[in-house]
């Protein structure tokens, strides 16, 4: 997927088009944001990759522009999906939990995610923050309990009207048979902040981005209403999780235990000048979901905050799916899913975080295929980065100049003096469309390596003429500035690859091996 790119929108000079490294924000600003929590039921799979990767950009981003980040993710380990994985592997839900939460603690070294705080909702400061978030809604009279019959999918953990059922079968997990609950439940009033719900996504219409996600949620309203939702199982039939306060024969809901880690991360209730630092003061979290959680996220959760007098979250970002080929939902069973794991053994952190950013929608449904993949490896990595990159330091090293600060700059000013200011890079990671940040990096390594192509100062610098030897000389000095100027721009993207540029800029040295082997 490309951008409509126009040379009019690069930047006028070198400022202009960096992370913002010299805004002075008052007293480090705060800033927070955070992934969802997976459930622990299975190996990290692609799609928890994009979500990972997406949340990391936009926080090297703001601490790049001297921003106090807190990067939240951690691993959602109550519920009955959970329990029934445990029981048939044979083994304690703590044990099999610990297990699989290993693993995405071993993810985040995999992409390079730099992460702040990683919480695990069976940690105990989340568990008694739970149990006063309950306590805070029921004083409020927002909790009842009430015989109920109702349509569940265990795969989503939901309870299912009909319209979202397709002969029966939830479309998300048309593996699983759709169960039948008939028993007393504790429940929260999720339809008593219908009003305040709308007012919410009037007043506030990037609440939810992309937009069409917000209509969304406003359509359900309008055409089906808020539903009050069940919060609680019998521990006789689902003993994994946490125990519901002054009625211990009643375990919560999964989805009511797990939202509340965006704020028992953060202190709530215990540590509250760090809970009104990067919740209060900052207008609340920025959270990265998937496209199945729009109602959990902008409609249960933010009732939740309503309820206990919270304010509600900034700004909820949703991605689509990652499918295989065709547009058919990975699945193991199929054959066609793609672990993030084995494609970073393979071919590296970095090349991977580039496929997501650049070739993954950031907001609608997107295929990635290894043939894909590998396809973009080889154009856009090896043939395009890497080879620029073993170009201009071949010619560097051994013409033997040197760079300084100062030249880089004016060299970049004068490339840069033709061209209308714009902010196509920074926009892209202020409106989340990180695919136009990537495309904007690409297209200036196109246009350099052009330049070399065209002006062949490998050639001229060994001439006789003292005039070909200057136009060299300028021509490679100019090559290395911009070698420089998109090691800076790759720093939040893919930082691994930027250090190692910047490394043989400052180091004078060409790359004993290539940046990225051929595959």
């Amino acid at each position: 997927m490309k951008s409509d790119f126009r040379k009019k929108d690069l930047p006028t000079g070198r400022q202009a088009s960096l992370p913002a490294r010299q805004v002075s924000l008052p007293a480090r600003q705060a800033y927070y944001l955070t992934t969802t929590l997976p459930y622990v039921n299975d190996r990290p799979h692609i799609g928890h990759a994009l979500e990972f990767v997406q949340a990391d950009v936009v926080a090297r981003y703001k601490r790049l522009q001297g921003y106090d980040v807190i990067l939240n993710f951690g691993t959602d380990e109550h519920g009955q999906k959970i329990y029934k994985k445990a029981l048939e592997s044979g083994k304690e839900p703590q044990a099999y939990v610990d297990e699989y939460a290993a693993t995405f603690d071993e993810l985040k070294q995999v992409l390079n995610f730099s992460f702040d705080n990683f919480i695990r909702t069976t940690d105990p400061a989340h568990k008694e923050a739970a149990r006063e978030f309950w306590r805070i809604c029921l004083k409020h009279d927002d909790i009842y309990k009430q015989a109920y019959k109702v349509k569940y999918c265990v795969g989503c953990e939901l309870e299912k009207t009909d319209s979202e059922l397709t002969n029966n079968i939830c479309p998300l997990h048309p593996n699983r048979e759709i169960e039948v609950r008939d028993e007393e439940n504790y429940f929260f009033r999720l339809s008593k902040y219908t009003e305040a719900l709308s007012k919410l996504y009037e007043e506030r219409p990037d609440f939810v981005i992309p937009a069409f996600r917000l209509n969304e949620i406003k359509t359900l309203i309008k055409e089906e209403g808020l539903k009050d939702f069940s919060i609680s199982r019998l521990k006789e039939k689902m003993p994994w999780g946490i125990p519901v306060p002054d009625d211990e024969s009643h375990i919560m809901y999964v989805w009511f235990d797990a939202l509340i880690n965006y704020i028992s991360t953060i202190g709530w209730p215990k540590d509250m000048d760090t809970f009104k630092k990067y919740w209060v003061d900052t207008g609340g979290v920025v959270q990265f979901a998937g496209k199945d959680q729009v109602r959990q996220q902008a409609a249960m959760w933010q009732a939740m905050l309503m309820s206990a007098n919270l304010p509600p979250s900034k700004q909820i970002i949703i991605h689509g799916f990652i499918v295989g080929e065709g547009g058919i939902k990975m699945s193991k069973s199929l054959g066609n899913g793609v672990d993030p794991f084995e494609v970073v053994k393979e071919y590296g952190t970095d090349a991977l975080r580039y496929f997501l950013l650049r070739h993954i929608h950031p907001f609608e449904d997107s295929e990635f295929t290894m043939d894909k993949f590998k396809e973009a490896y080889n154009a856009d990595l090896v043939n395009g980065l890497g080879n620029l990159v073993s170009r201009v330091m071949r010619m560097f090293v051994d013409a033997k100049l040197e760079l300084h600060e100062e030249e880089k700059r004016k060299i970049n000013e004068e490339f840069f003096k033709e061209l209308d200011h714009g902010n196509f890079y920074t926009n892209g990671f202020d409106n989340y469309n990180l695919n136009h940040s990537m495309d904007y990096i690409w297209d200036i390594i196109k246009s350099v390596d052009k330049v070399i192509t065209d002006n062949q100062p490998f050639k001229l610098i060994k001439s006789d003429s003292s005039k070909d030897k200057e136009r060299a000389v300028k021509d490679i000095l100019f090559a290395v500035a911009q070698l420089d100027f998109i090691a800076m721009l790759l720093e939040p993207l893919l930082p691994e690859t930027s250090g190692k540029i910047k490394d043989l800029i400052n180091n004078h040295k060409f790359p004993e091996t290539p940046l990225f082997p051929r595959k």
